[in-house]
Parts: C-alpha cells; structure tokens; sequence
C-alpha cells in the first residue's frame, strides 16, 4: 500500500519534472522508474539493466544511463559511490535518513538505521545552512569475513607450527 503510493508520487514527481524540462515522456523512462521503486536494495545500473532484460523489456543501455541521470537530477534517486566498486543508486522515498556499513573484503553493503544517530543529526543547526538529507559511510569488515580471515589465520597457524 505504502510502496503503492510511493510509485504514484514518483511518477507524478517525473511527470512534472520531463514537463519542466520539456523532455519527452517515454514508456522506457517510466518502465525504469517502475522498476527502481519496485525494490528496496541498492543497484548498479547494469544490473537494471539486466533486471529490465530478464522481464522481457528491452531498453538500451545508453537509456538506462540517461534516465538514471534524470532520476538523480529530480530527486528519486541517490547515487552512492562505496570505495572502488562501481556507482550504487537507491530510490528516494519512504526510507528515512540511514547509514550504510561497507565491508572491505567482500563489498557487501548494509543500511542502518540509528535512531540515537539520527536524533543528533537532526538536532543539528548550522549557520546558513539547512540540511536536506545526510549519508554517512562506514567501512570496516563484515562477520562473515572476519570469521574467514579468523580461519585463515589459524589454519596458517597449523601449517607452521607442523614445520616447525
């Protein structure tokens, strides 16, 4: 219901945006808006790409770029760059204000949610200076893969210490 009501208020948001622009309104622009609000995980354009693909809705790549490019522009979707790896997106909406955790080892991301982190950054004032959203990036490494590195390290133990 709620998710419903977000693709409604996107599309009407891109609608008037094209008008604005006077860019024209295609049936891939909005089929690419569909399907962005029809997830909740973050995305690469590729992927999109391939995800319009396997629903049998074929759209250029060069497409997929461009109405990526306008989304950012009109404020339905956010582009996060997390390290080396390539541009993430996420839609813009219902989700409030959140952090992600990136794991170094394996690139997996993880949004958070801290209420108590949240509070203090909206209590926040600047002079001449209102905030509109924030994103904050945390690096370190995941539990699964510190539990690999912590096996790793003792069977490298093992070995040396039969050496020896």
């Amino acid at each position: 219901m709620v998710e419903d009501k977000l693709k409604i208020a996107a599309k009407a948001k891109f609608m008037s945006y094209l008008e604005g622009k006077k860019l024209r309104k295609t049936p891939e622009r909005f089929a690419i808006l569909d399907k962005i609000y029809s997830t909740n995980d973050h995305f690469d354009i590729e992927s999109l790409y391939l995800s319009l693909e396997e629903d049998s809705y074929h759209v250029s790549l060069a497409t997929v770029y461009n109405t990526i490019d306008l989304l950012c522009e009109c404020g339905l979707v956010r582009k996060h760059q997390f390290g080396n790896q390539q541009a993430q997106y996420e839609k813009v909406g219902a989700t409030i204000n959140h952090h992600h955790l990136i794991c170094t080892e394996c690139g997996k991301i993880k949004e958070v949610k801290d209420p108590e982190f949240l509070g203090y950054m909206n209590s926040k004032k600047y002079n001449a200076f209102t905030i509109s959203y924030f994103t904050l990036y945390v690096y370190g490494i995941c539990n699964n893969c510190l539990r690999k590195i912590k096996r790793s390290n003792a069977s490298d133990k093992n070995k040396i210490s039969h050496i020896k």
